[in-house]
Order: structure tokens, then sequence, then C-alpha cells
């Protein structure tokens, strides 16, 4: 069913106007307005904004009725239907660039202009839609904070928006009808040109693409941003590639804020260190106290058998020899403890894991005798050479350690033992296993048990074995926590075996 319009009349004839006039009353439309003049044509539309315009070439004064067609087109958007008598191609070429809905030779039959109306009509209301959902894209690709930008099929820009204006330094009306590459320039993590982006790479192969590793972009006045981007083709109605749409963002602040966390951790990490070996201080001065007090009675000693009657000074030197091993042993334990408890940067070197496992249990064994906690060992028996960072290795066998202690302490059973075991699983790797028989983990909180600052403590800060399974994973190896039968739990960590 036809849709009633309003349009406007632009002839220069006036029998014609009137015959135009009854045919549109017939076919169910009104009319907005009649004029004869291009100048007051384009005037009348502005004041009457009818839905259509019927415009005759031909007009009287000084302005045609394709150049004020040009002007309604441009200044309204209302469509315009020519109706002339002239068809010369010349003609047909001027009215072709004021963009026309429709061309209608006089004289014409009800039936031709109804459907010439009802076309223009329709095409008018899709080009609306059309421009409407072009704002509407336009408007939120312009309010959010990535940068996009599109290119057509040989890559000229047609559309940038304020987010990738202020990072590559273009305003937009310099930006488009220019190359991307000319306003987009970017280099590779060492800083070399890219061979190839991900916009040339949709382009060519018709597929999504993504930067692989970091990229910089630098502007027009050679400020750098490091940025993430990725890009789409623009598929055609055939199939083809039209374009293709660029979209990046800055990672500045993510990676600040990366290397923030980054330098909180590590601290978290040494806090927990330094936590741990507050709660051994106690065993720390005793096992330093026993070389100490070895050291003073062999000192003794040997006074004693270089003075007086009976001086033997080969006892004497036994005892001074003693004194100096007694004296060395303090110093290893003590220099042990500093190189846990100090900020120590990653050194991976080439370790036995065993020997590793052995010097922790020297400083926690006291301890847990202490605490009446039997400590059982099943290390095998050949070394188990692995490459990794001595603190931080050093650093999970004590809070792994402390955890057990914590709930065999927490627990009312008899059984009050922890279980150190090392060996090599049938894949190769190296595996190390610390048991106890405390609490155990509930159920309910085993998922969680990981998370950081997640703590089932009164007074712990829930980031001991957050840190142990980062540590044990950036050494290419897993951390796994099982419930142990009867009761306890088992803490399980495989690393790499050295290669040889």
């Amino acid at each position: 069913m036809m849709t009633p319009a309003r349009i406007m009349i632009v002839e220069d004839d006036r029998i014609v106007a009137r015959d135009i006039r009854e045919q549109l009353a017939r076919t169910g439309h009104s009319v907005s307005g009649i004029t004869s003049r291009g100048e007051a044509a384009v005037e009348l539309a502005i004041s009457t904004q009818p839905d259509l315009v019927l415009m005759d070439i031909r007009l009287e004064g000084e302005v045609d009725g394709i150049d004020a067609a040009k002007q309604i087109r441009i200044r309204c958007r209302i469509p315009v239907v020519f109706l002339t008598a002239y068809a010369d191609d010349e003609t047909v070429r001027r009215a072709s660039q004021a963009e026309p809905f429709g061309y209608l030779l006089k004289p014409f039959e009800d039936l031709q202009l109804r459907t010439v109306i009802e076309m223009a009509l329709y095409k008018h209301s899709a080009e609306r839609k059309l421009r409407e959902s072009e704002r509407r894209y336009e408007a939120t690709l312009s309010s959010i904070g990535d940068g996009v930008i599109a290119t057509d099929d040989r890559g000229r820009v047609t559309f940038i928006n304020p987010a990738a204006e202020a990072m590559t330094g273009w305003a937009s009306d310099d930006a488009i009808g220019m190359s991307l590459a000319s306003i987009y320039r970017v280099m590779d993590a060492n800083r070399r040109p890219m061979q190839q982006t991900s916009m040339a790479r949709a382009l060519v192969s018709s597929v999504s693409c993504k930067s692989a590793d970091q990229v910089i972009l630098i502007s027009r006045n050679g400020q750098e941003f490091p940025i993430d981007e990725k890009c789409a083709p623009i598929i055609g109605d055939a199939g083809v590639v039209s374009g293709a749409v660029l979209v990046f963002s800055d990672t500045s602040d993510r990676r600040k804020a990366a290397n923030t966390l980054q330098a909180v951790q590590a601290n978290l990490a040494r806090m927990s260190r330094v936590t741990t070996m507050g709660q051994l201080t106690a065993s720390i001065a005793h096992e330093v106290n026993q070389p100490l007090m070895a050291v003073v009675m062999n000192a003794e000693a040997c006074l004693k058998w270089m003075d007086g009657a009976h001086k033997d000074l080969d006892e004497a030197r036994a005892a001074a020899l003693r004194a100096i091993s007694e004296g060395h042993r303090a110093a290893k334990i003590i220099e042990r403890i500093r190189a846990i408890a100090r900020n120590t940067p990653v050194a991976f070197e080439t370790l036995d894991l065993n020997e590793l496992i052995e010097g922790i249990l020297a400083v926690v064994r006291l301890e847990f005798r202490h605490q009446d906690i039997a400590v059982e060992i099943d290390l095998q028996p050949t070394p188990l050479p692995v490459v990794g960072d001595r603190i931080q290795l050093q650093q999970v066998m004590l809070n792994l350690l402390s955890n057990a202690a914590d709930a065999i302490n927490a627990s009312d059973g008899r059984d009050r033992r922890a279980i150190v075991k090392s060996g090599r699983e049938p894949s190769g790797e190296v595996r190390v296993t610390v048991e106890d028989s405390g609490i155990g983990i509930a159920p309910e909180v085993a998922s969680q048990i990981f998370d950081p600052f997640f703590t089932t403590k009164q007074s712990g800060i829930g980031m001991g074995l957050s840190i142990c399974r980062a540590i044990i994973e950036g050494h290419g190896g897993e951390l796994r926590v099982t419930p142990r039968v009867p009761q306890g739990t088992r803490c399980l960590f495989s690393l790499p075996a050295l290669q040889a």
C-alpha cells in the first residue's frame, strides 16, 4: 500500500504544475508548495520540509533545477526526482551529479509518477536508516578508549576515532585519505620496523589478526606507546575484502601496574621469608649456640693442654682444630640463615635438591624437636640435580615445613609426624613431598588455598602457598596439595630434571 507523502513541485509551466498536482491527488499524496524558480525552491524546501521534491530541470531565473537540487540535498537531505522533456547526454550527466532519486521524462502517466515517487521514498528511507546506523557506530567508536582506524581495500584511512587521533598525533581531517602506513608507524619489541602489520595481514588473508608480541607505536611528534593491536577485514557483499578495521590500545598503565604488582609480590615474598625466619628464631639460637659452646670448650681445653705440668701439644692442637671446625660450622649456619632472609636477586644455578633439603632440615629440626614433632626423612640416595634459584627453593621448603608444623600443632591427634621425601617421577622429573599428620584442609576451602591473602590461620597473611606455587611454576614445575590418608596433608612439587 502506498504511503501518503507531502511533495513539493518546482515547475515553470503553470499548466504542467497544475496537472502534476492533480496527479498527486489521485495517487493519495499532498502538495506542500509550488514554485517556478530555482532560488525560491531552496528556501521553500527549507521552510516546508517536504518528503520529496519533483524538480523541473529548466526553470526561470539564474538557478536551474540541477543546481537547486544540489543545494536542497546538501542543506535539507530531501530526495529530488527530476522532471524534464530533455534527455540529452549532457543534461543527464549534469543531473546525475545532483544524485537524484529518480528521473521522469515529460509527459508521463499516473502509474509512472506513482512508481518513481514510491521508489524514491523507499530509497530515501533506506539511506536515512543507513546514515543513522553509521552515526551510531561512529558515536560508539568515538567514545571508546581504544584507538580505532578504518581503511579501504587499498589501506587508505576512511575513519579515525579520537583515541587513535591522540595516540597517533594525527587529526581526522588530516588523516582521512592517507595511507595507514603514513600515520600508523609501529616497531617490534626490539625497536625494528614491523615487517608486516596486522592490518596488512588482514587485508591479504581476509581473516582477523592480532599482534603476537609487544608493539610500539610512534606518534607524529615522536612519542612512543606500547600497544596491543588487532585487525579485522571488512567483507563486502560479494565476499571480497573492501577494507579493514584496526583496534589498538595503550598498554602503558597495564604494564606499569604489572611491574608494580611484581614489585609488591617480591616484597611480600621477602616478608614471608622474614616472617618464617622469625618463627624459627629460637631454633636458630639453639643451633648456633651449640657450635659456639663447642668452640669455647675446645679453646679452654687447648689452653689447658698448653699450660701446667701436663703439657700435650698434640692434644692442644687437636682441641684447636676442633674449635676451628665448630667455628666454621657456626658461620655456615649463620650464612645459610642470612641467605634465606635477605632479598637476594634470582640466580639460577645447578643444585642438588637433596643437599638443599638437608640444609633446610638442619635449620628446622631442633624447633620441630621442641614442638614434639618427629621428622621422617626418605631422600633418594643419589643426588637430584636441578637448575633453579637456591634462595627461592629454600623458601618453598621452609614454607611447606612451617605449614606442616602449624597443621600438626592444630591437631589433637597423638601422631605428630612430618615426612619429607624426594625421588624421581617415571617421566624423569624430580619430586619432593612434604606430608604431615595435622588437621588437614577442609573440603570447602580446598579450592582457595592458593589464592593470595587467603588463610585459615589467625596470625597468617595468606601468601605462603601462593608464593610457593609462583616460585615452582617459575621454575617450570608444578605444586599440588592433596589430602593424606587417614589424616593430614600432602604437598608435592615437581621440577624439571637437569638435562645431561
